[in-house]
């Protein structure tokens, strides 16, 4: 997320979701699944009803979802958004930009992770909103499901080999775009704090400058129902 003015708080992407209803393979409505390599994300669910379910070090779990609820989930951590009846969700992502630059792993089948070229291929959507992409993001959807699918009823059975191989795999994935995520941190969530530093010196030293520069920010979604890895999403453009 890019653009003119000030920065939301602490360099948080925003977007709101609304969850896929595509029944997949096992018979769940939902997105997905994957992790970030990065960044955690969390959900304020706004309305509706319904879970994410997530494999971790620790297992797996489902965590139910309706109004009210907040959940997050740190970097490695696979989720996969559970639709139960007009789920939907405001998205805070940490470190706006990296998710937009790949910090996203599709848990796809092995064979696919293995290659950066068929992985590619898989997880890109073609361009626009029509049949076309919806067609794409489903198959994406199901492909991710496989691979999860796989993941999840190792844990369960207590084995975590094939949920560490595919952390690995993810990040042999994402290892030649951390020079330019550095770079993206360094002008978001990194200057951010740093300018909080700067500010409380300015106040020790009784410096009120920086509150000269008050200024108010609106805006309102950039795109609307965009096909986005969980759900039907809309984008706002925010530095």
């Amino acid at each position: 997320m890019s653009g003119g003015g000030a920065p939301l708080p602490g360099a948080v992407g925003l977007s709101h979701l609304s969850a896929y209803e595509w029944e997949a393979v096992d018979g769940v409505c939902g997105g997905s699944p994957h992790l970030h390599t990065v960044c955690t994300e969390a959900y304020v669910v706004t309305g509706g009803r319904g879970a994410v379910q997530t494999l971790s070090s620790e297992g797996y779990r489902d965590v139910a979802l309706e109004a009210g609820t907040v959940a997050w989930f740190t970097p490695g951590t696979v989720h996969r958004m559970v639709q139960g009846g007009e789920l939907r969700v405001t998205v805070l992502m940490q470190n706006s930009g990296l998710p937009e630059a790949g910090d996203a792993v599709f848990t796809f089948p092995p064979e696919v992770l293995a290659d950066p070229e068929r992985y590619a291929a898989a997880a890109v959507l073609p361009a626009g909103e029509g049949a076309e992409t919806e067609a794409a993001a489903r198959r994406r959807r199901d492909l991710a499901v496989e691979g999860y699918l796989v993941l999840r009823e190792a844990l369960v059975a207590g084995d975590v080999g094939p949920y560490r191989e595919f952390r690995r795999a993810a990040a042999r994935l994402v290892r030649d775009r951390v020079p330019v995520w550095r770079e993206l941190w360094r002008s978001g969530a990194s200057a951010a704090a740093e300018r909080t530093g700067a500010q409380l010196s300015a106040l020790a030293a009784g410096d009120s400058a920086h509150l000269e520069e008050a200024a108010v920010y609106a805006t309102a979604p950039s795109r609307r129902g965009g096909f986005g890895m969980c759900g039907r999403r809309d984008e706002y453009t925010v530095p």
